[in-house]
């Protein structure tokens, strides 16, 4: 029998964790458990999003599909993302996966709006980032919202560009599984992201700080 876990909240999550919860997730474990006034929230573990794929019964079909397409097949990859992605759309969640999720959600505040987030296991790595990739939801209010959310996250991990970026850096298909990241929103006066390379110039030795007002 699997024990591991369908959610897991950011005060139990490690950087150990990232094969469960995905860059993101490990990453606000980490600043959570350092103390860092990180908004509440946890994660929807590659656990669930496996056990979903695995309810979905064209997938093996699908996966196979994948490993044989042409490197850099526009058409091709366009087709199969997208017939993917609408059979996990009319997929249902497991009972098991939405219990869990729901029971989690409950523990937070279920008035307040939520960040809904992708975070792959094969993002935030040395050699690969795939930052983008897969989708993100804001002001995701209600837990049917949350859970339709989840699904769109996960089908977002077979957008064009995601296959693309998976073929073009040497990772299987099959090898990659998705975690979700569900975070309490705030109203920011300020928002920041730090890129550790230039993204006009793409030198990995220079760091750049950006900022604009409300959420960036």
């Amino acid at each position: 029998m699997n024990n591991t876990p369908y959610t897991l909240p950011f005060s139990q999550i490690s950087a150990a964790d990232l094969p469960l919860v995905g860059g993101k997730g490990a990453n606000l474990g980490e600043m959570s458990r350092a103390g860092f006034p990180v908004p509440p929230g946890f994660c929807v573990t590659t656990h669930a999003f496996r056990d979903f794929v695995a309810a979905c019964p064209p997938m093996a079909e699908f996966y196979a599909t994948l490993d044989q397409l042409p490197l850099e097949d526009l058409l091709a990859t366009r087709k199969i993302g997208g017939q993917i992605r609408q059979a996990l759309h009319q997929t249902a969640i497991p009972a098991t996966i939405s219990t869990a999720v729901a029971h989690t959600f409950h523990t937070f505040d279920p008035q307040a709006s939520y960040a809904v987030r992708s975070s792959a296991t094969a993002e935030d790595l040395p050699d690969a980032s795939f930052a983008g990739q897969q989708d993100t939801y804001l002001n995701v209010r209600g837990e049917a919202a949350v859970l339709d959310a989840v699904r769109r996250c996960w089908a977002s991990l077979f957008t064009d560009r995601a296959i693309l970026y998976r073929q073009q850096n040497g990772f299987a298909h099959q090898d990659v599984a998705l975690s979700v990241v569900i975070q309490q929103m705030v109203l920011p006066d300020v928002s920041g992201i730090l890129f550790t390379a230039d993204p006009v110039s793409q030198h990995r030795h220079v760091t750049t700080i950006d900022a604009s007002y409300g959420l960036g």
